[in-house]
């Protein structure tokens, strides 16, 4: 199974280790006039003090196929950034010599950007006349991947500086930290990809889980079915070819980024009738017929279609396309979605009705599909994950605990916050947190559906409550997702079943002309929870404290060309306190 390769201090396996981050504050830094997002866990500094980054700056580091653009990109980003705080730091700068150099060193060059490696890291920034040379070392290259960002948020200002008399000790809390995008609902350039994979780097994140296909388009283009997208994708410009996806994964790996995809099944498969409308149940049929009830429907939103557990063709297919997609990304985790399977689009299938009068149920054809899959997957050398509707769904899920075995499964959470946390790992599963109260990035934007009543809600007085229509509205601002507890109501022995968490923004309404707003800076909220905490080492958690170096973080961020939104006015920041309350 993927991910038995934990962090040595940071093993999601070791009760030790959740006792100590539930119960011994984190060793976090105080404010100083620059700062790193995340926040590092050690940061010292103190005598705050800057000098003059040579014009001449170089970084010496082992030979690593990775780590090369990666150095080369730093290089060129301290040098050229010249990034102007918002507020202009406060800082004594020595007249001495220089930073020439930062050494890296890396004890382990060859273990692979796998679920658990180190990512831990350790840099030094002497004050002169000490040295003119700083150092980074690292347990692997990906640690050195993370303290390389950390170095290029101290440098400042034009000629550029960089802070000195700095030691960081610095690793992250939990292990996996994503960001999910869904490119079937509305389709999303290759470019906007990379920059979102970028993105995520700089936040320390290590996940794009790439949700590929649903109901919508099938953009993926594979070379065992290449009609499911020559016939369900947009466009012949609205695909994804192997070569795409050979950038994507490799622009992934030059920035420490895991790239998991989804292929969502057997739910949300609409997009390959047109190739295969023998296989899919309900397909191109209308989503909620006129006078049914909302359990009546046909599917989750616009966009019927399932496949069918009874038919021997659907694995034929599924099979070549889990074959493509497990060779053509090579991380060891594979999502297969396995969400919101809907009752009456299979009931819709004569071969099903014939099924249910044998006392056969829709439970039973889950189990049906997902024991004729999921040891193939299985056998590809994968960890499957899968949203948790598969276990906890109230009508169709999958009953016997052998057909969905812990030891090779990850369940996904999206549901009833903390409380579908609870039932996944009291049942012995490990777990992603998605919590869509918190982490749906894409809640309170509205519906997309057309003619839909609810839009037409009476006028309320005072304040709006009105959703406008979106199911899991309102929007999760940044303070939302900073405050939300992955381990809210958990012991220590639940707690090191959950790997991490992710936010998720489904397209219905977004494409890559608002990504970079829909996603950051919020995401980078969640990017510091997950890294080192929201709490002070007092326990209290800092949201309050935050908000000005999220401020500072976005606007960097928006220099490095990523259109974060804004989260005040920059008055606010030119006036510090003026913008808070004494609550």
């Amino acid at each position: 199974m993927g991910g038995k390769d934990h962090h040595p201090l940071i093993s999601h396996f070791s009760p030790y280790f959740i006792l100590f981050i539930i119960t011994v504050p984190q060793i976090l830094a105080v404010n100083y006039p620059i700062n790193v997002w995340p926040k590092p866990r050690t940061f010292q500094w103190s005598h705050p003090v800057v000098m003059p980054l040579s014009p001449d700056f170089t970084i010496s580091y082992p030979t690593h196929k990775y780590l090369t653009p990666v150095v080369d990109r730093y290089i060129k980003q301290v040098l050229t950034e010249n990034y102007r705080p918002l507020v202009p730091p406060a800082i004594n700068v020595t007249s001495l010599s220089p930073l020439t150099t930062l050494k890296i060193m890396i004890s382990d060059i060859i273990t692979p950007l796998i679920h658990g490696v180190n990512e831990s890291y350790i840099l030094t920034i002497e004050a002169p006349p000490s040295s003119s040379t700083a150092f980074l070392t690292a347990q692997t290259v990906w640690g050195a991947m993370r303290g390389l960002e950390t170095f290029s948020q101290l440098v400042y200002g034009n000629p550029a500086l960089v802070a000195a008399g700095v030691y960081i000790s610095d690793e992250p809390i939990f292990l996996y930290r994503g960001v999910m995008l869904d490119t079937s609902r509305n389709y999303y350039e290759v470019e906007h990809l990379l920059r979102l994979i970028g993105a995520i780097s700089m936040n320390k994140m290590n996940v794009f889980h790439w949700h590929i296909t649903d109901s919508h388009s099938f953009p993926l283009v594979l070379p065992s079915e290449p009609e499911l997208a020559s016939k369900g994708a947009y466009g012949d410009d609205m695909k994804y070819t192997p070569e795409d996806v050979k950038k994507v994964v490799q622009f992934g790996m030059e920035h420490g980024v895991r790239v998991v995809p989804e292929i969502d099944m057997p739910a949300h498969t609409g997009s390959w009738a047109a190739s295969y409308p023998d296989i899919v149940t309900c397909e191109n049929m209308f989503w909620f017929p006129e006078g049914a009830e909302w359990p009546d429907r046909l599917a989750a939103e616009p966009g019927t279609g399932q496949l069918n557990p009874l038919n021997p063709l659907t694995y034929e297919v599924a099979k070549n396309v889990i074959t493509d997609v497990a060779s053509m990304f090579p991380d060891s985790f594979y999502h297969a979605g396995a969400d919101e399977i809907i009752p009456n689009c299979w009931k819709t299938d004569p071969s099903i009705q014939s099924f249910l009068s044998k006392n056969g149920t829709l439970s039973h054809l889950l189990e049906t599909f997902v024991s004729s899959t999921l040891p193939y997957i299985i056998s590809l050398n994968k960890t499957v994950v899968y949203w948790e509707d598969v276990f906890l769904d109230a009508e169709i899920r999958v009953e016997n605990a052998s057909v969905l075995p812990s030891q090779n499964v990850i369940l996904q959470t999206w549901n009833n916050g903390p409380n579908n946390t609870k039932k996944i790992v009291d049942a012995g599963y490990q777990v992603i947190v998605s919590s869509s109260g918190y982490y749906y990035l894409d809640c309170g934007h509205g519906d997309f559906v057309g003619n839909d009543s609810q839009y037409n809600q009476p006028q309320i007085i005072g304040n709006d409550t009105n959703s406008g229509g979106s199911w899991c509205g309102p929007f999760k601002t940044w303070q939302t997702i900073y405050n939300y507890d992955i381990l809210d109501g958990l012991n220590q022995f639940e707690a090191r079943l959950v790997l991490g968490g992710e936010v998720a923004l489904w397209s219905e309404q977004a494409d890559g002309t608002v990504l970079d707003s829909r996603v950051w800076p919020r995401s980078s909220a969640m990017a510091e929870t997950l890294w080192s905490g929201n709490r002070d080492e007092n326990g209290v958690k800092r949201y309050a404290e935050a908000t000005d170096r999220l401020n500072e973080w976005r606007h960097r961020m928006v220099k490095r060309g990523i259109s974060a939104e804004p989260i005040q006015p920059l008055w606010c920041v030119r006036n510090p306190g003026m913008c808070n309350t004494v609550h």
